[in-house]
């Protein structure tokens, strides 16, 4: 306890580095949602693990999560092809994860210490840095590390596990999503606004801006799919 008798928030630890198959999962999703591997592209264990200087092992677990992403599907006979993104799912998981991250912020708005409060803000005043300088994978590690804030700040254990694994499920779309025109830029004024409303204790307004953030991430989302694949948006609202 400190001399005013308030405890010291615990110090969280920094993010383990990804395993092989959580970083060959990412480049391959880097690879797909750009356009450079499209659908109904093979995905063959061998040639991949030869190519990223990995065991089969990896590679597999890779194409895993990819799959639980909606990335890649496998296809009896077939094996394991690029899938497109079934827009109908995409759009239920924003929705879910809009929701829980809605209730993520709304929570930090009540909850959060004074000492993660300070670390959200610094957090957010080194992104202010990275988005001037361009800096597009150092902004999308530290948009990472922004939203486990939020989820750890809320201190509702269960709420963080069901984000970090919706989250988990939507990473390569929120990832690519960043490359669009002026997305860097806007992504951090959202971020901005969450904060603000965050730091005044106004949970209900934290909510409300963390749905239009995620709304705007899907929007990007689709609007980067529509070119690559010339093809009209298909982010309309679930029916």
């Amino acid at each position: 306890m400190s001399a005013s008798g308030s405890a010291t928030a615990p110090r969280r630890r920094p993010p383990a580095p990804p395993t092989r198959a959580e970083f060959l999962a990412q480049k391959l999703a880097e690879e797909i949602v750009a356009g450079r591997l499209m659908p109904g592209t093979p995905l063959e264990e061998i040639p991949l693990a030869a190519a990223h200087g990995v065991s089969r092992t990896p590679v597999r677990e890779a194409l895993r999560r990819l799959e639980s992403s909606g990335l890649v599907e496998t296809r009896p006979r077939r094996g394991a092809v690029v899938a497109r993104p079934e827009p109908r799912r995409l759009r239920e998981m924003f929705a879910v994860m809009a929701e829980l991250e809605a209730l993520a912020a709304a929570g930090c708005a009540r909850a959060m210490r004074p000492a993660e409060r300070r670390e959200l803000e610094a957090l957010h005043k080194r992104m202010a840095a990275m988005v001037r300088g361009g800096e597009l994978l150092a902004y999308r590690a530290a948009n990472v590390a922004f939203h486990q804030a939020l989820y750890a700040g809320a201190h509702n254990g269960y709420l963080a596990e069901i984000a970090q694994d919706t989250r988990r499920r939507l990473a390569p779309f929120r990832a690519a999503q960043l490359e669009a025109g002026g997305r860097l830029r806007q992504s951090h004024e959202e971020h901005g606004a969450i904060v603000t409303a965050i730091l005044r204790g106004d949970g209900e307004a934290a909510a409300r801006l963390m749905r239009e953030h995620l709304a705007l991430t899907e929007a990007a989302w689709g609007r980067m799919m529509a070119l690559i694949l010339g093809e009209p948006e298909q982010n309309q609202p679930v029916s």
